[in-house]
């Protein structure tokens, strides 16, 4: 089977042909990242019509590049949700009708669950069971994977995604859109033990999150701060350290209350080499092991919607002929495969 992924939840508009024996074959992105930038984040109604005027274009440059054309795709998986309503809704248009003009299936994938399977397209991908972080700018989920469609969510944020507070805190710094990414940029400039910022919910039992408290905290201190550059970066290496600490407290509790030894991060905030590290350094000393998609397929792509969607696809899922968008979508009501 060969099918063709179509990403548009927010704002990247990502495409890619995955096929059953030869993996991935071509992947595409456009990011809209400087179409956002003036106003500070993202902006839905522009981001909902650059997805129309990209999502046909990238995949025709898709196909191209994976030396096929649409009579050979067998199915086409595009993101249903959560997301921009708006976005959503163009992702599914194109990939429900040009699914309908061939004459094959067509399936509505859950943006988490791509994000989820992201690592299964790398070489070395995780066996299940295990324990999957999920961390990018909506949300911050601690989930037990059995299988595909077989999901657990442990825990998740009561208020701000991780990806969210880093966006929020580096905006409140003056750094520009997106903030996250430049922020830890900044924190690689910052001393460790100038500022010491609170774990958040780490005191208390259970591995649910919040960051809300944290970003006011960051709020307070470079209100109060001096306004110069090693001032600011050791805030947001302070900053930093809270949120990636918090998040792997969270994880290794998780994994004790399982008892597995396996863990999956992704999403966008997965590519944080702090985090990374320090993850890497946890699972060491647990004798575990730790799983990430490549950076590039750490952030929104249509390579994870396409992996997700033949899983689905081969098990028999379809979607009818109806156009839906469901920007809120509890990731343990999927069906199991």
């Amino acid at each position: 089977m060969r099918v063709l992924g179509i990403e548009t939840s927010c704002d990247e508009t990502g495409i890619a042909v995955y096929d059953e024996k030869l993996g991935l074959m071509s992947h595409t992105l456009y990011s809209q990242v400087k179409l956002h930038a003036d106003y500070g984040g993202v902006v839905p109604e522009l981001a909902s019509r650059d997805h129309v005027r990209k999502v046909i274009p990238l995949i025709r440059q898709a196909l191209d590049e994976a030396g096929c054309q649409f009579s050979d795709l067998d199915g086409i998986a595009f993101t249903k949700g959560p997301g921009l309503v708006g976005a959503l809704l163009v992702g599914a248009c194109a990939g429900r009708a040009l699914a309908f003009s061939l004459g094959i299936p067509a399936i509505g994938v859950h943006h988490m669950e791509g994000h989820l399977l992201a690592p299964m397209l790398e070489d070395t991908p995780p066996e299940f069971p295990f324990i999957a972080l999920l961390v990018s700018g909506g949300h911050t989920q601690l989930v037990k994977v059995d299988g595909v469609g077989q999901y657990e969510v442990l825990g998740e944020s009561v208020d701000d995604a991780a990806g969210e507070a880093f966006d929020k805190t580096a905006k409140l710094m003056g750094l520009d859109y997106p903030g996250g990414p430049r922020l830890a940029k900044l924190a690689a400039k910052g001393e460790a033990t100038h500022y010491k910022f609170p774990r958040p919910m780490t005191d208390k039992p259970g591995l649910n999150f919040s960051f809300s408290g944290l970003k006011t905290f960051a709020a307070n201190t470079i209100s109060a701060e001096p306004d110069d550059e090693q001032t600011r970066a050791n805030i947001a290496r302070a900053f930093e350290e809270a949120v990636v600490d918090t998040l792997i407290i969270k994880s290794k509790r998780a994994l004790k209350q399982t008892g597995y030894n396996r863990l999956v991060i992704a999403g966008g905030v997965s590519a944080n080499s702090r985090l990374r590290a320090n993850l890497a350094e946890m699972m060491s000393s647990l004798a575990g092991e730790v799983f990430y998609p490549r950076p590039e397929f750490c952030t929104d792509n249509g390579a994870m919607i396409a992996y997700a969607g033949i899983q689905r696809l081969l098990a028999g899922q379809t979607e009818d002929l109806s156009v839906k968008g469901q920007p809120r979508w509890p990731l343990d009501t999927l069906e199991p495969v």
